[in-house]
């Protein structure tokens, strides 16, 4: 796979649900803020209402970075709407499918098994790529560290320092020279 870092995020144009609605969702149409891409293997799954759940519970504080959040599998609209009604309901932010798998693909994430590895992107309000991490299917998310993350790539865009190891915001960064 290739990096995606420092390079245009892969658009795309797909159906999702949204507070048990089906919207149709552009990438583009997020540029100038920044965006987190979650891709996850599958609805009714274990780890996965976990994930999409701690993510949702700490909302307001990517909000509050100008930041949104995007879940991404190969279900279909139908199937993350149903999972919705049936266990993810306090989920605000859209629930992307990706029943051609093209968007799973383009970001590396696809597995031989047809589904997505567990994904994560970070992406600028200029729409470039800043982060990737890819997980296991078995091994979740911590929502505070992408947080950090989030904050780290946006105190370097602003300040022009870097973020030594372990940063948080409010520390100091690092002039380079």
């Amino acid at each position: 796979m290739t990096t995606l870092i420092g390079y245009e995020a892969p658009n795309f144009v797909a159906q999702a649900v949204k507070n048990g609605e089906i919207i149709d969702v552009h990438l583009k149409d997020y540029k100038g803020k920044f965006v987190v891409l979650l891709f996850y293997p599958l609805d009714f799954t274990f780890v996965c209402p976990t994930e999409l759940i701690a993510f949702e519970e700490r909302i307001e504080e990517f909000r509050k970075r100008n930041c949104e959040i995007l879940a991404i599998s190969v279900d279909s609209v139908y199937t993350h709407r149903a999972w919705w009604n049936h266990e993810i309901k306090r989920v605000s932010f859209p629930i992307v499918s990706d029943v051609t798998k093209t968007i799973s693909l383009n970001y590396g994430t696809l597995i031989d098994k047809g589904i997505s590895l567990r994904g994560t992107f970070i992406i600028d309000a200029d729409g470039l790529v800043q982060h990737m991490s890819i997980n296991n299917l078995g091994i979740g998310r911590g929502v505070e560290e992408v947080l950090r993350l989030v904050d780290a790539i946006q105190y370097h865009k602003s300040h022009g320092e870097v973020c030594p190891a372990n940063w948080h915001k409010g520390d100091r960064g690092i002039l380079p020279k």
